[in-house]
């Protein structure tokens, strides 16, 4: 995980109610996937397994700091069971959750997807 003073710089000009969704979203990735690497890239918090590559093609997940609402965005969210049709999005593969309110937000739902995503390999879909 990276230092907290990094965490902060981030955050010092996020608003505090999207500042608790973010460490809330840090705290639950870390518990669900306590070996993902975890890196500042293009402004947000990407989390990935070293071991099987990079931020994308081992990608786990990202937290993206939006202006009035926090993305919970998996690279591969289009392979993963989504049984409470929370995913959002249109690209090939990367699939988003919009966060507005951390009392609001179904924090079990997200767990799950977040250790689906953790589990998930891409090396393993087939070929074409």
């Amino acid at each position: 995980m990276l230092p907290l003073h990094e965490i902060e710089v981030l955050l010092q000009r996020t608003p505090r109610h999207l500042q608790e969704i973010v460490l809330e979203l840090r705290n639950m990735i870390a518990e669900a996937a306590p070996d993902a690497g975890e890196v500042l890239r293009w402004g947000d918090l990407s989390y990935f397994h070293a071991g099987r590559g990079g931020i994308i093609s081992a990608g786990i997940c990202q937290i993206e700091i939006r202006d009035d609402h926090v993305r919970l965005a998996f690279i591969h969210g289009a392979f993963l069971s989504d049984p409470h049709h929370l995913l959002e999005g249109s690209q090939k593969a990367k699939r988003f959750i919009r966060i507005t309110s951390y009392d609001n937000a179904p924090w079990d739902d997200f767990k799950e997807l977040i250790l689906s995503a953790a589990k998930f390999d891409p090396r393993l879909l087939p070929s074409k």
